[in-house]
């Protein structure tokens, strides 16, 4: 499922996320193996948080996203704030069209997970890989093996303010490490609400396995991070892991 008419809540729920950490860890990355680096593409930038963030930081950036009604929201909060972001409707297996590579392609919030297939994964490392530039760095995050099992299947989530109600239900999906969201959400509409129901799917791999597919796309792995924590690998209750790595010549 595609963010429909989640989208335009989206930020409403999304209002505690962590988003100075993703650019924080990002500006890390950058400074530490790519200091010159300055254009910029977020894969998967949904309603546009850390690519306007980093266009403040008067770096280069161009978002993409799969879903028209993200890109909406995101397109409206760079006219507000008078940053200079470009925003793109493309899948993020199928990146092409632009006048330049870039020095950093990042795809942040979990935005991976929601391939379905390994070789999703594996078509969108090469698709990053044909928009990087020699030596240009690649930084994702991914849930952990342990956030699917342990934190996300069989729990329910639910949060609720003046406007709006979400109720979150996630089971085991069929496929092995994989996780189905479903969400149902309450707006208020004057005085009633209207429901809207939406059903994500989501699903991680292991380090190795990811490591292996970035190799075999011609990514050498840099550094593996668990939680936001650039000097720190992940363990075994990591809820969420960070890789940087780096197209080889």
């Amino acid at each position: 499922m595609i963010y429909q008419g989640f989208a335009y809540i989206y930020d409403k729920l999304m209002k505690d996320a962590p988003y100075d950490k993703w650019v924080t860890f990002i500006n890390e990355s950058i400074s530490t193996h790519s200091p010159q680096a300055k254009k910029i593409l977020d894969v998967g930038c949904g309603t546009g948080e850390i690519a306007i963030r980093l266009a403040k930081q008067q770096l280069d950036v161009t978002g993409v996203d799969i879903s028209e009604d993200m890109l909406t929201v995101a397109q409206s909060k760079v006219d507000e704030s008078k940053v200079d972001v470009l925003f793109l409707r493309q899948d993020m297996r199928e990146l092409d069209g632009f006048a330049e590579q870039f020095d950093v392609v990042t795809i942040c919030c979990d935005s991976l997970n929601y391939l379905e297939t390994n070789d999703d994964v594996q078509a969108t490392f090469h698709a990053v890989y044909n928009q990087l530039k020699t030596r240009g760095l690649f930084i994702f995050d991914v849930h952990s093996l342990h956030k699917i099992h342990n934190i996300f299947v069989g729990a329910t989530f639910t949060d609720q303010d003046e406007d709006v109600s979400l109720i979150w239900n996630s089971y085991a999906a069929e496929e092995s490490n994989s996780v189905e969201h479903d969400m149902s959400f309450f707006v208020k509409r004057d005085e009633l609400y209207e429901r809207y129901d939406e059903l994500h799917y989501q699903r991680t791999y292991t380090i190795e396995e990811y490591t292996s597919l970035l190799e075999a796309a011609s990514f050498e792995v840099i550094k593996v991070c668990g939680d936001f924590r650039f000097e720190e690998s992940p363990t075994s209750t990591s809820e969420r892991l960070f890789f940087i790595a780096r197209k080889k010549e």
